[in-house]
């Protein structure tokens, strides 16, 4: 970077920063107030490489500490300079969709797939839970997540707690079609697949995307004859900026509500416009809980939802993650972990304004469990400890005989094309 630039800047970044709100104050961190110590200085943007020098799987390798720090510095830039603009739309060809219900999976995209559901048997029977993916599934603990939540609510519907650890090692696919379902289906829509490098993620248009994908949730109630009170939105980091768009496209569209917006880990969003209030908010849906594993990294500290979870706090992440990453892809595993049959009450939480809080017990009002058993009557910020591996839940059922870690599934690798065929 230019001298003049560098100059230009740190102008600009010590402007906004005094007008602008962030998310750095840790102690405080619905303040959003930046310390003067906290602005950039100039040398320290001359050595930070731009966006598209930077790639995701350079962000798994590094500590975890300095891929936030990086990420923050992305984020005070953006808001500062208005850099990056919301430019980045994929098109609906290009946003792979995964669809299991009753026995079955279908693969198709979201310019295809409310057709792709309406031929299903029995679509739409019981609730329809949409999942949202924020990252790319090359990375390996993106990879893992997601596969954690598909097969945690197909063994949720299926009702067989045990069913995978009955797998023979090596077998790559699963014949779920002889399994007892109870009428539930899934929708993965695959968005993490198209966001291949730093700089789609930091540009995405939220708004528009969450538009388009809106409209599709719209088509689906009326095709399928879905109707609002039984969707559930799961939206994982930029993915949950999304679902709130879509949200209030829906709303806009239908004057009803989603059932339930859950975010794993809402992205702090980097590219919008400074006039318009996007991404996702507590009225999108008629309940709105988010689970924050990486407020201080890819994530954010604002609270988004009726319940807020921070797990361990607000941190750039916790004990249980060595990058940024793999910090925000641990709101999935705690999700996933409460959806399996018997783990719902795994996570309990009480209100506090901090860990400190949280651990000096000077919360004594409101509790309720983290996933998704989470109370819909409540509101607030909600803190929680956890286990550094899993089982994460510190209230693990006294009877559960297998511990259900992400690798002990032998599936494909690629859940996308194979894993339920």
């Amino acid at each position: 970077m230019n001298p003049l630039g560098v100059l230009c800047l740190v102008a600009c970044l010590a402007g906004v920063v005094l007008a602008s709100p962030t998310h750095h104050n840790y102690n405080n961190y619905n303040s959003n107030s930046l310390k003067p110590s906290q602005w950039l200085k100039a040398i320290e943007l001359e050595h930070t490489p731009s966006m598209d020098e930077v790639t995701f799987e350079q962000l798994e390798k590094m500590p975890l500490d300095q891929g936030a720090e990086l990420m923050r510095k992305y984020y005070h830039l953006s808001q500062a300079s208005h850099g990056v603009a919301p430019e980045y739309v994929p098109s609906p060809s290009q946003i792979p969709v995964h669809i299991y219900s009753n026995g079955r999976k279908e693969t198709t995209d979201l310019s295809r797939y409310v057709q792709t559901a309406k031929n299903m048997p029995k679509f739409g029977d019981d609730e329809v839970t949409i999942f949202i993916t924020g990252l790319p599934q090359t990375l390996e603990s993106v990879k893992e997540a997601n596969k954690d939540f598909i097969e945690a609510y197909l063994e949720r519907c299926s009702q067989q707690p045990h069913a995978y650890a009955q797998w023979n090692a090596g077998e790559e696919r699963r014949n779920w079609e002889d399994q007892k379902q109870l009428g539930r289906s899934l929708i993965v829509i695959d968005l993490g697949n198209t966001i291949t490098d730093v700089k789609r993620y930091a540009s995405l248009d939220v708004e528009r995307c969450g538009e388009m994908f809106g409209k599709t949730f719209v088509e689906l109630s009326e095709e399928c004859d879905v109707p609002a009170e039984i969707i559930h939105v799961v939206g994982q980091g930029v993915g949950a900026n999304v679902a709130g768009v879509a949200g209030q496209k829906y709303y806009d569209e239908t004057s009803e509500k989603f059932h339930r917006i859950t975010a794993l880990d809402p992205a702090v969003q980097m590219a919008k416009d400074s006039h318009i209030l996007t991404g996702l908010a507590r009225s999108d849906a008629e309940f709105v809980d988010a689970i924050h594993t990486s407020a201080l990294g890819l994530g954010t500290t604002r609270r988004v939802g009726d319940l807020d979870f921070f797990p361990e706090g607000p941190s750039a992440g916790s004990r249980n993650a060595d990058n940024v990453v793999e910090a925000s892809m641990l709101a999935t595993h705690y999700y996933a972990e409460s959806v399996r049959p018997g783990n719902e009450h795994n996570f309990p939480a009480r209100e506090a304004n901090s860990m400190a809080e949280y651990k000096n017990k000077e919360s004594y009002g409101k509790r309720t469990y983290m996933g998704i058993a989470a109370a819909r009557d409540l509101s607030g910020d909600f803190m929680l400890e956890v286990n550094p591996q899993s089982p994460y839940g510190k209230r693990t059922p006294a009877h559960k005989t297998k511990t259900y870690h992400h690798n002990d599934y032998h599936t494909s690798n690629d859940y996308t094309t194979s894993q339920m065929d």
